[in-house]
């Protein structure tokens, strides 16, 4: 019987595969941290083979949880971190690492474009803000720098098109990673005028084909299938990107109404649904992401934070490194229950945060490499637990900030990664961004929304509203309303955070080139 999805996400710190029966329900989960290297000028860089292998476990490893498991797998569908540059030659070898969304190297190039004649128009085009992470930029990087990279090269993968080639042998993009970085989100088409705009018209060759994964997929390879303990030819779905298959399987697509969905991951997430382009908001900043839904006619707008739970992640690690000094070794983990004691040993809104951590800067709602994160409004009576406090407030204000730039809040968030278990989080986002807070309790969000496109993809559900029905709305908790005090108190709050956040930013530049960075 064929009984059983499996999606595969390949993250930038955990490659997983998932087992779900045929209505949703996980049944088993195998995972891998994954490896990177960070270099000096700002690259980021990743072992294709390694991540190829990586999969293969986590696939062998389902086995040894499911009995039969090679006859009940129905369809796998891959999902994987977006943006990036996976380059690989004529015979399928890769000819450098590839290149991840972290790496910063190409941040000069965006800010010299950002300058010119084309900026507003690529930005209406593709629907999306122009950053260091994408794809394009990486290849401008390698023209000016680095153009035996592509002439050895014949095709362009972002992760999991790489992986994709590895399970059917096919070389293929998806909608949302072709058109938001080369293409016309109208179309879901590559954009010769956007290619002619960022000067890349000798590298369009290295474009792979569109496949919408909603529409077509392909088998499993005789290689693959042996390497993985599956059947030769079960049905494989190129999903779309990450962030698109994590919140549908995180609730932000209703079949009728309009719902936001926040993902408190590595990179803070906030989207909105758009029922039809037209309906698009593009903002001034020229910043964010316009997406196709694995739907027709749906698209999700949203704006998203380079670091998010990386700030917590750097707090704790403060304290980590103090403890370690003192002679009482501690690991991060072992901190994280401790956030919900700190919040409420603190006063709200008494430190303001700007969250951007990450060496790479932000790009939602702005598109600035120099930005740095800092406290403002430190005084002596300050704690450590009044640090963790404004780091969560300030995730929750860049929220806000991104769904400004959007138009509005809606009035209900679908709230899903590591973070959102936390109590102490959930009642801070929610008041800040004065909205309804609706949890989703799947554990593995972005694998499920990827299984969920192969489940409509092989007929098992006829839509996927019908799939969302039965996939979704059963792991959504009860709604968390915000208290309506504390809402008022954070609306003179953001102003105030939108405020530094734009004083600051000839700061940051004047520290960037103070560091020799343009």
């Amino acid at each position: 019987m064929k009984d059983i999805i499996i999606g595969i996400d390949a993250g930038t710190s955990v490659c997983k595969s998932v087992a779900f029966s045929m209505n949703g329900e996980q049944l088993a989960e195998s995972a891998i941290n994954n490896t990177y290297e960070t270099l000096p000028n700002g690259g980021v860089e990743q072992d294709p083979w390694c991540t190829w292998q990586d999969a293969v476990k986590t696939l062998v490893g389902l086995s040894d949880s499911i009995p039969n498991l090679k006859e009940r797998v129905s369809a796998i569908c891959v999902t994987g971190q977006g943006d990036g540059t996976w380059l690989i030659d004529d015979a399928g070898e890769p000819t450098s690492p590839g290149w991840l969304w972290l790496d910063a190297r190409a941040g000069d190039i965006v800010d010299e474009f950002q300058q010119g004649p084309h900026r507003r128009s690529r930005f209406e085009k593709t629907g999306t803000g122009f950053a260091a992470c994408q794809q394009s930029a990486h290849m401008m990087w390698m023209q000016k720098h680095a153009p035996e990279l592509l002439q050895k090269s014949t095709t362009a993968f972002h992760c999991k098109d790489w992986l994709y080639l590895q399970l059917t042998g096919i070389r293929a993009t998806d909608p949302t990673e072709a058109c938001f970085t080369f293409g016309d989100y109208r179309t879901r088409t590559y954009s010769d005028e956007v290619i002619g705009w960022l000067g890349l018209e000798k590298e369009k060759r290295l474009l792979p084909e569109i496949i919408d994964g909603a529409k077509q997929h392909h088998g499993l390879t005789q290689a693959a299938a042996s390497a993985c303990g599956l059947l030769e030819g079960t049905p494989v779905v190129l999903g779309y990107v990450d962030v698109v298959c994590t919140a549908l399987g995180a609730g932000a697509y209703h079949p009728v109404d309009d719902v936001g969905c926040t993902i408190v991951g590595s990179t803070g997430i906030h989207l909105k649904l758009v029922r039809r382009f037209e309906d698009v908001t593009l903002n001034d900043e020229c910043s964010g992401f316009t997406l196709p839904m694995p739907i027709d006619g749906v698209y999700a707008q949203f704006q998203s934070n380079l670091a998010s739970t990386i700030n917590i992640d750097w707090v704790l690690d403060v304290a980590v490194d103090l403890l370690s000094e003192l002679g009482e070794p501690r690991e991060r983990r072992e901190l994280i229950p401790m956030i919900d004691q700190w919040v409420a040993q603190s006063r709200p809104s008494s430190l303001l945060y700007q969250p951007y951590i990450l060496e790479a800067g932000e790009r939602g709602p702005i598109i600035d490499n120099t930005a740095r994160a800092g406290f403002i409004g430190l005084n002596n009576q300050h704690r450590f637990p009044d640090l963790v406090n404004a780091v969560i407030e300030g995730l929750a204000l860049a929220a806000r900030d991104c769904y400004a730039v959007m138009g509005s809040v809606p009035a209900e968030i679908r709230l899903t990664g590591g973070a959102a278990r936390s109590v102490a989080l959930r009642r801070i986002f929610g008041n800040v961004l004065g909205a309804r807070l609706r949890t989703s309790q799947r554990q593995e969000a972005g694998a499920a929304g990827a299984a969920m496109m192969a489940a409509v993809r092989v007929g098992a559900y006829a839509s996927m509203d019908d799939c969302v029905e039965e996939w979704v709305t059963p792991l959504l908790d009860k709604p968390e309303e915000p208290d309506s005090t504390l809402v008022g108190s954070y609306d003179h709050v953001f102003q105030t955070y939108v405020k530094a956040r734009k004083a600051l930013q000839p700061v940051w530049r004047d520290m960037a080139n103070a560091r020799g960075v343009s």
